[in-house]
């Protein structure tokens, strides 16, 4: 493995990035990778273990080690071979995932994991750069697929069956492909060419995409059965949770997607004038996660006049407890690049009420103590704790119920969960319809673009299965 022992010498490395005073005049990715050397001497410090946890952290089952061990012998061709074998996508997963492989990164027990992210990342740029990604050389079946929703799932479905010999046609309701990644990730974060330049490669291998075409309304689920073998439903979880209190009508309060998805059809030119800008505002972001970071980093570029991210949970704590041992995903503070950028981070605060009276103008909230009762947490308001405090903009980041099922789904009688997540065998991922499958976030409630990268490629392989019986 490289150079042995080299994790006893060399250390944790991580990719710098550009100044936040500069980057945040900008809406490009400001990462600056690390070269070829010191990726070469990153990968060197993998342990090669005998029991890799690295890949059952990953929900794609990446084979680390052996990519590891090709980037550390600089065979950069050999590494794109381990890494696509697994995972479709790993430009996405390399600049999105919250990286749980290397939480669980046996040489994280006593030291600083692996970068790993970083090394997959260069591993499929350095593809890109010379040409390794082509048409997939294989005999058709003759067997044709649908694929509903151009999501992280859906696409990766769609290559999968590809890569099988199959004819896909993907159905997406918006005017371009990507769902989440191209419209609810900001492009700080993923720049859409890099979704562009993998798509370009999916029309040369004959996939068929098809926009602006809403599933229910422009064409019936039917009409899909009949042209096609095999159905694949990727529609994610796109249902928000609410929080139904006094003043939610006021303008100035919306869900964080209306927000984010604005901003990036602005940089596409999709649309030419945003209705939703923090430029000169007060704004209150309400949820501590991903999503609520996202809308940070984008009402500072907007250049807003104060931001402030609250949370109702407890601040995390910086080390793992003995609740969360290694390997689990730890459960500690974790600051994004976002917040590094600037504006304020609460905890234990609970909203009561907007305040105004076409449009928002304040803000009720409350402080927070959690208590266990009855051997479950909960919280009790801070005897007067209550403060009301001036806002324009509220952003809901509370995050996703489920599935928008109101539509097609429950239209064509396809059986859901009670959460109101399409109902499948996670063995199989079949629906209550012939022939019809789901995946992803559709199927298991939000989760990460990861997670539904390796449902999508796993639903395509149970569709195979299926269509070899036929």
């Amino acid at each position: 493995m490289g150079i042995v022992g080299a994790y006893l010498d060399i250390d944790r490395k991580n990719e710098s990035m550009e100044d936040p005073n500069k980057r945040v005049l900008h809406y490009h990715e400001f990462s600056r990778p690390l070269n070829m050397v010191e990726l070469k001497n990153q990968a060197s410090r993998c342990m090669d273990c005998g029991v890799p946890f690295c890949h059952s952290g990953c929900p794609l089952g990446n084979v680390i080690p052996d990519f590891n061990d090709a980037v550390a012998n600089e065979n950069w061709e050999k590494a794109t071979r381990y890494l696509l074998d697994t995972n479709s996508f790993p430009e996405f997963t390399g600049r999105v995932c919250p990286a749980p492989c290397e939480s669980a990164c046996v040489l994280g027990i006593n030291r600083d994991a692996v970068t790993i992210k970083q090394i997959e990342k260069k591993i499929i740029e350095t593809a890109y750069e010379n040409g390794w990604l082509t048409q997939y050389d294989v005999k058709q079946t003759g067997y044709k697929v649908a694929v509903i929703g151009s999501g992280p799932a859906g696409l990766a479905a769609a290559d999968k069956l590809s890569a099988l010999g199959h004819e896909v046609t993907v159905y997406e309701k918006d005017k371009s492909i990507g769902g989440l990644l191209r419209y609810g990730i900001p492009d700080f974060k993923l720049e859409k060419s890099i979704i562009d330049r993998r798509l370009r490669i999916m029309k040369r291998n004959g996939i068929d995409f098809i926009t602006s075409c809403e599933v229910g309304k422009n064409i019936k689920l039917n009409k899909i059965e009949k042209e096609n073998d095999a159905v694949i439903i990727t529609i994610g979880a796109q249902k928000p949770r609410d929080i139904n209190i006094e003043g939610r009508e006021l303008k100035g309060v919306y869900f964080a997607m209306e927000y984010l998805q604005e901003q990036n059809k602005l940089n596409s030119g999709e649309i030419d004038k945003l209705t939703i800008n923090a430029h000169g505002k007060n704004v209150l972001v309400i949820g501590g996660g991903d999503t609520g970071s996202d809308c940070l980093g984008t009402a500072i570029r907007q250049k807003a006049k104060k931001v402030t991210q609250i949370d109702i949970v407890p601040k995390p704590p910086v080390d793992r407890t003995e609740s969360n041992p290694w390997p689990e995903y730890p459960q500690t503070l974790k600051t994004s690049s976002s917040q590094n950028e600037g504006g304020e981070r609460l905890w234990n605060v609970l909203t009561n009420k907007f305040i105004g009276k076409d449009k928002l103008e304040a803000v009720e909230m409350s402080e927070v103590k959690w208590v266990n009762k009855d051997g479950k947490q909960t919280f009790e308001i801070i005897e007067g704790s209550n403060k009301t405090e001036k806002y324009d903009l509220v952003f809901i980041a509370a995050g996703f119920v489920s599935p928008i099922v109101d539509g097609f789904v429950a239209k064509n009688n396809i059986e859901t969960t009670e959460r109101d997540n399409i109902k499948a065998e996670f063995g199989d991922y079949k629906t209550s319809r012939e022939k019809v499958f789901v995946a992803g976030d559709a199927r298991r409630g939000q989760s990460l673009v990861v997670w539904a990268l390796a449902e999508g490629r796993d639903t395509a392989i149970e569709v195979d299965k299926l269509l070899n019986t036929l």
